[in-house]
Parts: C-alpha cells; sequence; structure tokens
C-alpha cells in the first residue's frame, strides 16, 4: 500500500532553460548551490512509496516555483541575484521572456499540482526542500545555525497537531538532531497556496554534512511511515 500523500519536489532541478542560456552568468557551483541541493537523493525514494509525486529539473535560480506569480523581488520567481546575493543575468530577461518562462515552468507545475491533489487517496502534500546549514544572506535566519529538520504548516495549512506528530517521528529518527516546527521556516507560497483544496505541510532538511544524503532519505522515509502510522 503506499503512502496516502502527494510529494512536491520542486528545487531539486539544476538545469538553465534554453531560452535563457545565453544570458546567464551563472556558474554550475553558483547554479546548484542556489538550489536545494541534496534534494534528488533526498527525496525521489519516495517516488515509488508516495500515492503522487513531482519534481522539476529546472534550477531555482532561472524560476522559482516555490514563488507567487508576482513575486518580482530580488529572490522572486524571475531572480536578478541567487540567495547568496550573485546576480543571475548579464542582462535581465525581458517582460515577453518572463512570460514564456512562466508559461513553460510555472504554471504547468502549479496545474500538475491541483491535478494530483485530486487523486482518490492522496489525503495530504508534503512540499520537500533542503536548506543550508547556516543561513544564508536573504535567510530569515542569516548566519545563523539551522536544526536538522525543520516542519512548517504557515501557521493553518494543516492541523498543528499533524506536525507535531511528524516532529515525534522525526525525532524517533534522528535523536540527537532538532526538529523544529516553524522556525526557521513558516512554509512557502506552494502549501499556501494549494492548501484551499488539501492539507500541505513543508519539510526542510538540513545540507548539513555530518549526516550523509542517504541517512537524509533513509530517515525521511521511515519518519514518514512512523508518521502515517500514527496519524492516518
Amino acid at each position: 500500500m503506499k503512502l496516502p500523500f502527494l510529494v512536491s519536489v520542486p528545487h531539486s532541478g539544476q538545469r538553465i532553460p534554453q531560452e535563457v542560456q545565453d544570458t546567464c552568468i551563472l556558474t554550475p557551483e553558483q547554479i546548484y548551490e542556489d538550489g536545494d541541493w541534496g534534494a534528488a537523493e533526498i527525496y525521489f525514494g519516495l517516488e515509488k512509496s508516495a500515492e503522487a509525486f513531482i519534481s522539476s529539473d529546472v534550477a531555482r535560480a532561472i524560476v522559482d516555483l516555490n514563488r507567487a506569480a508576482d513575486d518580482f523581488r530580488k529572490d522572486g520567481i524571475i531572480k536578478t541575484h541567487t540567495c547568496y546575493d550573485i546576480p543571475v543575468y548579464k542582462e535581465f530577461p525581458s517582460q515577453k521572456l518572463i512570460e514564456q518562462l512562466l508559461a513553460a515552468y510555472y504554471h504547468p507545475y502549479h496545474l500538475k499540482l491541483e491535478q494530483l491533489a485530486e487523486k482518490g487517496n492522496v489525503k495530504v502534500g508534503i512540499d520537500c526542500h533542503t536548506m543550508a546549514a547556516v543561513g544564508p544572506p536573504v535567510g530569515p535566519d542569516a548566519g545563523r545555525m539551522r536544526p536538522l529538520v525543520c516542519i512548517s504548516n504557515a501557521d493553518g495549512t494543516c492541523p498543528n497537531e499533524w506536525l507535531k506528530k511528524l516532529t515525534e517521528s522525526f525525532q524517533k529518527v534522528f535523536t540527537q538532531e532538532l526538529v523544529t516546527i516553524n522556525d526557521p521556516f513558516k512554509g512557502g507560497y506552494i502549501i499556501r497556496t494549494h492548501s484551499t483544496k488539501l492539507p500541505w505541510l513543508q519539510v526542510e532538511l538540513s545540507r548539513t554534512e555530518h549526516i550523509s544524503n542517504r541517512e537524509k532519505r533513509d530517515g525521511v522515509i521511515e519518519a514518514l511511515n512512523d508518521w502515517y502510522r500514527n496519524t492516518f
């Protein structure tokens, strides 16, 4: 039996779309550092065990799927700078090109989320990320050491009791590590928007290297299975 989850992994991609290859000035290392590196290794194992799964191969630095369509801040949907304050383009995309990027990559992702949420056995959406071990310059906790796991529900996208139980499940697995709720992240655009039709929560795993991605992957799978048994 599959877990009744819709798993979203929006920031695992590293690809620079052809539309902006001539103007993007980021190195592969900078693309890597701005995205959720390690997310594929940690979360893609859920593709077989979850009822529904979606990800994208487009780099977060180019199209941020976890932003509102009208968010054009420095670190918005089409970024001028990475989260480490590095310029993305030698010439920022025109409005026409921005609309092409959104039509090709952003809107299809969110449409697919809506469609997958309607699958009969799906009971909750889980938006999965990795986070820098220390808060980057644009983070809400710049320069601060982060917990291993942050679980969030934007103060309402799913029951608080679910967060409490999921925290307990993660703490059973990572007994020596800190697991927090809504700190440093309260939950992004995906869970806030799509929770009108389905309960959603967000999971962030630190990119700290003292625990391998394989251990994190196994821990996530174990924690989610434990949470399912004790919650649904």
